[in-house]
């Protein structure tokens, strides 16, 4: 008999929400080919079905978040299988919901390149984010070297990329890694307040908000207003006061 496969991504689409949990927390979550492949598929129906959607949010089973790559399965992953991680990532970054990354405990190398491809990031203040690919001989795969400098800041990307030092969650919130950093018993709470304020507000909005943000992106301000008026989706007012 055939024995069923394990799942490595559990979901939960509730009210609005749809919740995607990395779940090897025996291994800190890091991630293995299994794991990404159901991502993967997770996050293709959710771009194709997920018009009931408008928040996504990505946290981790167990004590952490993610603890990168599961280094004793990485020996012989080809290009081939880095550019599908990289698209996988790209994916999570283009979906036109709301991503949130809520993280707590580790959240290292690949977790942190994971957690930088959401929209934003919430975080436990046990939470530990660290960027250790120097450590190993790795260099980022995944948009470590892009996504970090535009959230932190280049300095203060390299510091992280050269020290290979862990920081709290507190520390994460004062560099603007973090958008907000909670006590870890009351993090659920303060997440989901979070989704209910987001989810109040039109999602036709929120989706052509992010868009127009991601496609002008690097644009210079002269190029970005005119991009917006162009390629705006246009307004659905709703019972205005």
């Amino acid at each position: 008999m055939t024995e069923p496969t394990p799942v490595f991504v559990q979901r939960d689409d509730r009210d609005g929400v749809c919740t995607l949990t990395l779940n090897r927390p025996d291994k800190l979550n890091a991630v293995n080919p299994p794991l990404f492949r159901q991502f993967r598929a997770h996050l293709d129906d959710i771009a194709a079905n997920g018009s009931h959607l408008g928040v996504v949010v990505l946290r981790g089973a167990g004590r952490s978040f993610c603890a990168g790559h599961d280094l004793s399965e990485i020996s012989g992953m080809g290009l081939d299988w880095l550019k599908f991680e990289s698209m996988t990532l790209e994916l999570l970054s283009q979906l036109p919901q709301v991503v949130i990354a809520a993280v707590h405990g580790h959240c290292m190398t690949g977790g942190l390149e994971l957690a930088l491809a959401a929209d934003f990031i919430v975080c436990a203040e046990s939470a530990s984010f660290a960027d250790t690919h120097a450590k190993w001989g790795l260099v980022p795969a995944w948009g470590g070297t892009q996504r970090l400098p535009r959230r932190v800041g280049a300095a203060k990307a390299i510091e992280i990329m050269s020290t290979c030092r862990r920081y709290n969650g507190r520390e994460a919130e004062r560099m603007g890694l973090a958008n907000a950093c909670f006590a870890d018993a009351e993090f659920d709470a303060a997440l989901q307040r979070w989704t209910a304020e987001i989810l109040a507000n039109s999602w036709h909005s929120l989706a052509a908000n992010k868009r127009l943000i991601v496609e002008t992106d690097g644009m210079t301000l002269h190029a970005g207003l005119a991009h917006e008026l162009i390629r705006s989706p246009g307004s659905k007012p709703r019972n205005l006061p």
